[in-house]
């Protein structure tokens, strides 16, 4: 087999392969005979037939068969005599099919690129450092106790955190609109799940006190046919309620699933929870930090083939997360464009690092993947049987498992500097 390789890009190559007519020849009259001790043909016991007869019935579609399993494998013995790493399936555009003649064609793919990584020692990196507080545990305990608030009812003029419920009839210039209409609507004043200067119109009112109320609707309001639009509303106010936080009891924690211990229990327990939530955060930070300057001192040239298939999964992704089906409702693709350029570079940056380092994927790290994968289900064991029993799905738990180890052995190696950080920053608590 005779093989020429040209480059036509960086990482495009242009292959000529030219395979003798003698192998075409000889797999379509090995195929044929085989065929000839099995074929029904009309007129002849099975396995009897001429070859010729044979030949004649079925050579066309058997020649046809054997072209398009040469044409692959012939492919990859060629890239693998010439030592290249096709990235993505070659495009192949036949020369020469005539029978009796050499089969010859042109392959046309990119490759991956040769990584030569900036040293890791050099890189400098930001690394956040924090820890969870008595305050911190604290803070969510009162949060955990606004969670279970309850309302009563009040005789007073409403006020900040008071829970109000109204009915309302609103109108644009003289004409009801789509929304303006409501029964029984009940929110919480200082919540902001009104527009601002509604709100303020119902601050101070009493139960059963009927307010005008106009506002102008914002610009860039949802409802295009309503922005920058003044309405008039009449309001009704149905009942006033001021909140009730639970007292910090046994029965409290019990509402948290701590049946016994009582608060110094549940402080436990949240203040575990607290510090996983914190070590993920970390863990993610410290990966992103990495990322960023390992694809920052390592531009690469990045193959079109991996571009494209990435922007592909990212499609689906987003089409996953926003409910579409329908695949003509997919997002456009130049969206995720340097996105995917971006991720396929630090996979490849990634694989250079555990290639050359050695690094395989340690099972309890893996493992600690795995709960971290399964933790939210009920029957954690049970998910965690079937991550073990899909093949695909540990594979892809072991390449994140050996992503981690990359990151961490950079992090060993790079020049690091700390930054002390709070709970409630990283975790954007109490915003």
């Amino acid at each position: 087999m005779q093989v020429s390789v040209e480059s036509t890009g960086k990482l495009t190559r242009r292959m000529q392969v030219q395979v003798p007519a003698e192998r075409v020849t000889q797999e379509i009259a090995a195929r044929l005979k085989n065929l000839s001790r099995t074929a029904r043909l009309k007129g002849f016991r099975p396995g009897k037939a001429p070859f010729a007869v044979i030949q004649r019935q079925f050579g066309p579609q058997v020649r046809q068969e054997v072209i398009g399993e040469i044409l692959q494998s012939s492919f990859v013995e060629a890239v693998a005599q010439e030592k290249l790493a096709p990235a993505g399936s070659p495009r192949i555009e036949p020369k020469s099919l005539d029978e009796g003649k050499d089969l010859a064609y042109v392959a046309t793919f990119e490759v991956y690129p040769e990584i030569e990584l900036k040293a890791v020692e050099s890189l400098e990196i930001e690394r956040h450092v924090a820890a969870v507080t008595e305050e911190d545990v604290d803070a969510m305990i009162e949060r955990l106790r606004k969670q279970q608030t309850k309302f009563q009812a009040v005789e007073r003029a409403a006020a900040r955190g008071d829970r109000i419920v109204i009915d309302f009839d609103g109108s644009v210039d003289g004409a009801p609109f789509a929304g303006g209409k409501g029964e029984g609507v009940g929110f919480t004043l200082g919540e902001g799940k009104m527009l601002p200067d509604f709100e303020l119109g119902l601050a101070g009112a009493a139960p059963g006190a009927e307010k005008p109320i106009e506002i102008d609707f914002p610009s860039d309001y949802h409802a295009k046919e309503l922005a920058g639009k003044h309405a008039q509303f009449k309001v009704l106010v149905k009942s006033v309620e001021e909140p009730l936080l639970p007292e910090l009891d046994d029965e409290f924690c019990k509402a948290f699933g701590v049946a016994e211990g009582g608060v110094a229990k549940l402080r436990e327990e949240v203040r575990g929870n607290m510090r996983r939530e914190l070590e993920l955060s970390l863990r993610s930070r410290d990966k992103s930090a990495v990322l960023e300057a390992l694809h920052r001192a390592n531009p690469i040239e990045v193959p079109n083939a991996l571009i494209e298939s990435q922007v592909r999964d990212m499609q689906v992704e987003a089409m996953r997360r926003a409910g579409i089906k329908d695949a003509a409702q997919a997002p456009a693709p130049q969206a995720f464009m340097e996105p995917a350029r971006r991720r396929v570079a630090l996979g490849l940056i990634l694989s250079e690092i555990i290639k050359r380092e050695k690094l395989q994927a340690d099972p309890k790290r893996v493992d600690q993947r795995l709960d971290e994968m399964t933790g939210t289900y009920g029957d954690t064991a049970a998910i965690k049987q079937m991550y073990r029993q899909n093949a695909d799905a540990m594979r892809q738990i072991e390449n994140l498992s050996l992503e981690d180890q990359a990151v961490d052995w950079v992090l060993a190696h790079a020049q690091v500097r700390e930054r002390a950080s709070t709970f409630k920053d990283l975790m954007n608590f109490g915003t």
